[in-house]
């Protein structure tokens, strides 16, 4: 069975039996009919994902990988803060009238600071140091800049990543403040793999692991008969990822620079809420 659905797996049992309410509070998130989203947590899951030995997509349901491939060259590549730059419609509900999400991910990444090796945005510094010193302890970026909160749309949840290439392979650590697990723990999972696959691929190493932190993983209170008819299934084999190795520049690569081989996954019974 594929490997992301173990974690996913354990991850969502232990959130359902285990895990804290806030349904005696008030909370911000809302569904699309007014009705406040409560949700049952766990504080600080970490989950290690090896992508040497497989590419971390759940079989439970399907991962539009396209999509996520997508958002991710939108932040890290394109590092642009408007959705029209975007070709599916997940960001429509922070977007202003001119398509703008404010001060927030792709705009940060696309800051240039200065070093001492010359002006680099945050992007351009993990590339340059992956390139130039990879044993480095310092290869990280973060989008979470308490300047500039007031001018995002919203703030970065996904805010974190810690770069170390160990031998010949690239690993990396996402932190993240805050996680909707169905709708979004696995597409955040491969997002990130991926840009370790290209990042790997352009400065000479291997992918190693992707360990995924997340202060508070959560399962919405809609989203638990969703998550049980889910737990009930049985995971299918993983597929196997393949990448144009002709893309040396990260600049370059495109979503059709990806595909799976042999992608079986199940139907989820019905469209996914999302609160807002």
């Amino acid at each position: 069975m594929s490997y992301a659905d173990e974690i996913f797996i354990r991850n969502a049992r232990e959130i359902i039996d285990n895990g804290f309410s806030d349904e005696q509070y008030e909370v911000r998130p809302h569904w699309s009919d007014g009705t406040p989203a409560h949700t049952i947590k766990r504080f600080a899951v970490v989950n290690r994902y090896d992508l040497s030995r497989e590419f971390p997509i759940m079989t439970l349901r399907k991962t539009n990988l396209a999509n996520a491939i997508d958002e991710l060259l939108w932040i890290w590549q394109k590092k642009s803060n408007n959705i029209h730059d975007l070709h599916s419609h997940i960001w429509d509900e922070w977007a202003d009238e001119t398509g703008s999400i404010g001060a927030a991910y792709g705009y940060q990444l696309g800051v240039k600071h200065h070093y001492k090796e010359g002006m680099f945005d945050q992007v351009d510094r993990v590339i340059y140091d992956l390139k130039h010193n990879p044993n480095s302890r310092r290869i990280m970026t973060n989008i979470y800049n308490h300047t500039d909160l007031h001018k995002m749309h919203l703030y970065p949840c996904a805010y974190s990543m810690t770069f170390n290439v160990t031998g010949d392979k690239l690993n990396g650590i996402l932190n993240q403040r805050s996680q909707d697990m169905l709708t979004a723990n696995n597409w955040n999972v491969c997002q990130y793999a991926i840009l370790i696959h290209m990042l790997a691929q352009v400065a000479g190493f291997k992918a190693g692991e992707l360990v995924h932190v997340i202060a508070d993983a959560h399962i919405y209170d809609r989203h638990v008969p969703l998550v049980e008819e889910m737990l009930q299934k049985e995971p299918l084999p993983a597929p196997i990822l393949k990448i144009n190795p002709e893309v040396k520049d990260f600049y370059q690569f495109k979503v059709e620079d990806f595909t799976l081989e042999g992608y079986e996954y199940h139907k989820l019974g019905q469209k996914v809420p999302v609160a807002i």
